[in-house]
């Protein structure tokens, strides 16, 4: 079955940086979108980042500029580096993509990595 597992999170001072990793498989890599979630205290899960199978990426615009999105498919992982980090960045990151099985198409979620900005 896919298994999405993050790592890389933890405790950074503001303006630090932090690279996440996810390790994924059950599934043909190559071929799928990888996203980047996060989900702050009380709010919910919001899209910050995509990869396409080919490399073309999206960010969101709260992260634009400090954040990058790059996937190893020799390696199926795919990683996001985070520059400058801020207090308003605190959350869990979540590693995600989309599945079909049959006529079903459903996300798949890692455990989540938590990420935490503070002085």
């Amino acid at each position: 079955q896919v298994q999405l597992v993050e790592s890389g999170g933890g405790l950074v001072q503001p303006g630090g940086s932090l690279r996440l990793s996810c390790a994924a498989s059950g599934f043909t890599f190559s071929n799928a979108a990888m996203n980047w979630y996060r989900q702050q205290p009380g709010q919910e899960r919001i899209k910050i980042a995509t990869i396409s199978p080919i490399g073309n990426t999206e960010i969101a615009d709260d992260v634009k500029g400090r954040f990058t999105i790059t996937r190893d498919n020799a390696k199926n992982t795919v990683d996001l580096q985070m520059n400058n980090l801020q207090p308003e960045d605190t959350a869990m990151y979540y590693c995600n993509t989309w599945t079909t099985i049959l006529t079903t198409r459903r996300p798949n979620w890692g455990q989540g990595t938590q990420v935490t900005v503070s002085s």
